[in-house]
């Protein structure tokens, strides 16, 4: 049974950083694609970053620069690290877990930026 945690989202001051984690156990990262997502009420779920199983990653132009997408294979587990946050970046995050047979997401965590 696969099962997806997320963590490291909260409460952010502008300027801050952040660093989240997206660990599943049940399915293996080998080949998968990872990617983060995230949503603000009202609007689209959006793509911030993904990286495939070789190691090549792709931004939203709202994040390079900012953000950093990593994965870490042997512990199943991929990363966000957001720095230089803004307001605009306020939303609940969600990782995406594409394997060979399966399609997953996390249960998304929330991400405050505020002063």
């Amino acid at each position: 049974q696969v099962h997806i945690v997320e963590s490291g989202g909260g409460l952010v001051q502008p300027g801050g950083s952040l660093n989240l984690s997206c660990a599943a156990s049940g399915i293996s990262f080998n080949g998968a694609a990872l990617v983060w997502y995230r949503q603000v009420p009202g609007h689209e779920r959006e793509l911030v970053a993904r990286i495939l199983g070789s190691g090549s990653t792709r931004y939203a132009d709202f994040v390079k620069g900012r953000f950093s997408i990593s994965r870490d294979d042997m512990k199943s587990t991929m990363y966000l690290q957001m720095n230089d946050l803004n307001a605009e970046d306020a939303a609940v995050y969600y990782c995406k877990i594409v394997a060979i047979h399966d399609i997953l997401w996390g249960q998304g965590i929330q991400v405050t930026v505020s002063s």
